[in-house]
């Protein structure tokens, strides 16, 4: 509900690394693993920004941080296919009025 996120190995209870106030304070809503490739894990937060978080490239920030201005998103999930090296992997928005949205990652945080 602040904005932590925390990294566990599922044999402790206490944290690898922890990120506080990763999204300044706003809750964060979902939060999904790339499918496709292991080091990057996507959050949203309850202002509808997206945080593209790439472990092997910083681990201390997100890499990227996009906002989705329109209409505010109540929750996201991942789509692709980890079996195929096409580095191919969209992220679905589910819209507060119903829409949904798919959008397509760059090929630079998808690539296995």
């Amino acid at each position: 509900s602040d904005g932590s996120i925390r990294l566990h190995q599922m044999t402790s209870e206490c944290p690898l690394m922890q990120w506080n106030n990763s999204t300044k304070g706003q809750a964060i809503i979902a939060l999904q693993w790339a499918l496709t490739r292991p080091a990057v894990f996507f959050a949203l937060d309850a202002s509808s920004n997206i945080y593209i978080w790439d472990l092997l490239e910083n681990d201390l920030l997100p890499v990227a941080k996009q906002a989705i201005p329109s209409e505010k998103v109540v929750t996201m999930t991942l789509l692709g296919e980890p079996e195929k090296a096409n580095g191919l992997l969209g992220i679905v928005l589910a819209k507060e009025s119903g829409q949904i949205d798919i959008q397509y990652v760059k090929k630079k945080w998808a690539i296995p």
